[in-house]
């Protein structure tokens, strides 16, 4: 059984991606190697948009930027902390992997491409005064070398944020050192990775993958009345209560869960998965168990499976200084 359990997750993350550096998009920039972890397949990253270390930089000087807001008073990482894995309280989503996701924010309301998404937070969430930007003249000459353009549009500066989010990359968990045959799992860790990975913690159907989510929407038997979620994008009836699977990678850090935040730790996640589960109308068929309230972990099991979650924390992630702001 273990060799089936460590041949599944060494399938689930495939061969190894690199992407190389390409042709410079812009004259005077330098072209920015992405490192790919082992395990991860290649990142497609939009022609019109390919990294360079000036843009990654930029995007980095503008995520810390307080400018952003119109009133000047919130950055990207006002909400997206560092130490708490690019996520904070209440309930924000973190900024992990985003480069590898097609949709974002807990009820899938843009989708598309880390420039579709940066650009929605521009304009619609900040609604950045770009008079702001344009009167400093370091950021006038910074978008001319990246964009080659003095003047500073939302459309550049959702570029140049999307360019940094791509570099938010995290695998070098003690789970991926595992898959890599560089340490072992505890016997506590190692029955919570084959809970995970089996039917018996049912967990792997929506957060498989290297990436530890599968990126779509579930409604999953949260509530018997359950907020509104990805219906308030569709308007179908099939959508309510359905919310974006979120990523498992460093869920240590990302406290409180669920869309709403409901939950302080991640024993209680657990708990509600093995004995919680409330019936609706749109509870995703991937929630087999919900018939008798969950998958009943036994405590010894639930035990096992936080541990195992906690595998997936990277503590290189959090304390990276190229993700920190400048000095």
């Amino acid at each position: 059984m273990k060799k089936l359990i460590l041949l599944l997750g060494v399938i689930l993350f495939g061969m190894a991606g690199c992407n190389k550096p390409t042709d410079n998009p812009q004259p005077g920039t330098t072209p920015y190697e992405l490192s790919i972890p082992q395990g991860f397949p290649a990142m497609t990253i939009p022609t019109d948009n390919l990294l360079t270390r000036e843009g990654v930089a930029l995007g980095r000087k503008l995520y810390y930027d307080p400018r952003l807001h119109k009133e000047g008073t919130m950055a990207c990482a006002t909400c997206h902390v560092q130490q708490q894995a690019f996520s904070s309280s209440p309930a924000v989503l973190p900024h992990i992997n985003l480069g590898w996701s097609r949709n974002f924010l807990w009820n899938g309301k843009i989708q598309g491409s880390l420039e579709d998404v940066m650009l929605f937070e521009v304009e619609d969430f900040f609604e950045t005064d770009m008079r702001v930007l344009n009167s400093d003249a370091d950021y006038r000459q910074a978008f001319k070398q990246v964009f080659g353009s003095e003047t500073i549009t939302s459309k550049e500066v959702a570029k140049a944020l999307a360019q940094f989010v791509r570099t938010l990359i995290s695998g070098n968990s003690k789970f991926d050192r595992f898959l890599r045959g560089e340490v072992n799992l505890t016997n506590q860790e190692y029955l919570g990775y084959e809970l995970f990975y089996t039917e018996r913690g049912d967990c792997f159907h929506c957060h498989a993958t290297a990436f530890m989510t599968d990126n779509l929407m579930h409604n999953n038997a949260l509530d018997s009345l359950p907020d509104a979620g990805y219906f308030a994008v569709t308007g179908d009836s099939l959508d309510w209560g359905k919310f974006k699977t979120p990523t498992l990678r460093n869920i240590e850090y990302t406290a409180p869960y669920m869309h709403d935040g409901r939950y302080a730790t991640l024993e209680e996640v657990v708990a509600f998965y093995s004995t919680g589960l409330e019936a609706s109308p749109t509870v995703d068929p991937l929630m087999k168990n919900l018939h008798q309230g969950g998958v009943q972990l036994n405590a010894e099991e639930q035990a096992a499976l936080v541990a195992f979650l906690k595998t997936l924390s990277d503590p290189d992630f959090i304390s990276n200084p190229e993700y920190q702001p400048d000095k």
